[in-house]
């Protein structure tokens, strides 16, 4: 006879839960295998196994198999953070590095509860993005990225940013058709200087095959920025950032990204990027249904200061601030995804479920993922996060394994 295998059961019990009505107190979480299959609270007879009963550490008044993990009231269970918009971590980069540099990676930002990925390369070469591309591809395909994200080399040389100007091109469709193929399946974005000769059918063509285009690091006027969102671009690369300011007579992509409901706009909250006040801004104009927190990450997340290489181009990063050996401009950021979580609370005063939003719910919905991700429900995936009462990360799980143990 063959043996009966039977599925693991977790519960987190007693800390607050971010459900998508909302934070509940004393929730109530239970996984079974790499699924989340019931939430509640500790004494709501509908969550999934408990019949209104509290359970102890050894999962007392439980199935046989279950774990019962009883966290803090102070903790907080949210949903796994999604970033779509990271070049690496841990001293390892996704723009030129090996399996192993790019496992690194990946892991480093695991444990600030990062569990969905997506890669994002640098101005290179069409022969070097193609190489790199069909290296994460395989990757994507093996569940440990989400997908590629092509930042370069489809940019404004008057906004270029940490990007070599010498590698820069205008974004023809059959240049862009050549990366998304190299990608094979797993591209999820390309960012487009959009006002370029062939960006707006550039745009066209993303929006067919299903790619997000976004715009970034472009000098567009407005004018040019709501040409390219009506024919199809979705998102704003890094909003603020390597484009024209906002200006009351020449409002420029800022506003035209701002005020149309069809874009989400990225946002860097590590406090270097953008100031405070911008950020309250930007997420007062918006609301939080139309903000994804990214980190625009380098290889010293999560790692430490020092000299690094982004792609062709040197990089210091002092302080915690990445910046081009040459010419001083901001090279990405060290940051991690469990800082803003925590810097949108607690400095810039953000609710924790529009936190949630902007850090999980919305990149997922845009990576088309939401049926997988993004929001703590039953039969999706078991990937969450607990943050203690100063919102910092005392345990990570991600499709059911823990990568951070709660103590």
């Amino acid at each position: 006879m063959a043996a009966v295998t039977t599925t693991h059961r977790t519960v987190l019990a007693g800390a607050r839960v971010a459900l998508p009505s909302g934070v509940v107190e004393r929730g109530r979480l239970t996984v079974e295998g790499t699924r989340i299959t019931g939430t509640g609270t500790d004494h709501d007879p509908s969550a999934n196994g408990s019949n209104g009963r509290a359970v102890n550490a050894d999962g007392a008044g439980e199935p046989a198999g279950t774990t019962t993990v009883e966290l803090a009231p102070g903790h907080l269970v949210v949903p796994g953070f999604v970033d779509i918009h990271n070049h690496g971590g841990g001293g390892a980069s996704f723009t030129s590095g090996t399996v192993q540099d790019i496992l690194t990676g990946v892991r480093t930002h695991r444990e600030h509860g990062t569990t969905t990925v997506v890669a994002s390369t640098v101005t290179n070469t069409l022969e070097a993005l193609t190489r790199q591309a069909g290296l994460l591809s395989e990757l994507v395909e093996q569940g440990e990225l989400a997908g590629i994200h092509y930042e370069g080399p489809f940019i404004s040389p008057c906004r270029k940013g940490a990007h070599d100007e010498g590698l820069l091109r205008d974004p023809d469709p059959a240049d862009v058709r050549k990366l998304v193929d190299a990608a094979r399946g797993t591209a999820r974005m390309v960012t487009l200087a959009t006002e370029l000769p062939g960006g707006i059918d550039s745009v066209r063509l993303l929006a067919e095959l299903g790619v997000i285009a976004a715009v970034g690091h472009t000098d567009a006027t407005y004018e040019q920025t709501k040409a390219a969102i009506d024919a199809g671009a979705t998102v704003a690369t890094h909003l603020f950032n390597a484009m024209p300011p906002l200006q009351h007579r020449e409002p420029g992509p800022i506003a035209a990204l701002l005020e149309d409901d069809r874009v989400t706009v990225e946002l860097i909250n590590d406090g270097t990027h953008l100031h405070p006040s911008v950020l309250e801004l930007a997420f007062g104009t918006v609301g939080a249904g139309r903000v994804a927190f990214i980190t625009d990450a380098m290889d010293a997340a999560g790692f430490g200061d020092g000299l690094y290489e982004l792609g062709p181009m040197k990089v210091e990063v002092r302080e915690g601030v990445a910046r081009l050996v040459e010419g001083g401009s901001i090279a990405g950021s060290t940051l991690t995804l469990d800082t803003a979580f925590k810097r949108a609370v607690t400095v810039d005063g953000l609710a924790p479920d529009d936190v949630v939003r902007a850090i999980s719910t919305n990149p997922a919905r845009l990576l088309g993922l939401s049926d997988r991700i993004g929001t703590l429900e039953a039969g999706k995936d078991a990937d969450l996060v607990v943050l203690d009462e100063e919102y910092e990360v005392v345990g990570v799980m991600r499709k059911g394994e823990w990568v951070v143990r709660p103590a």
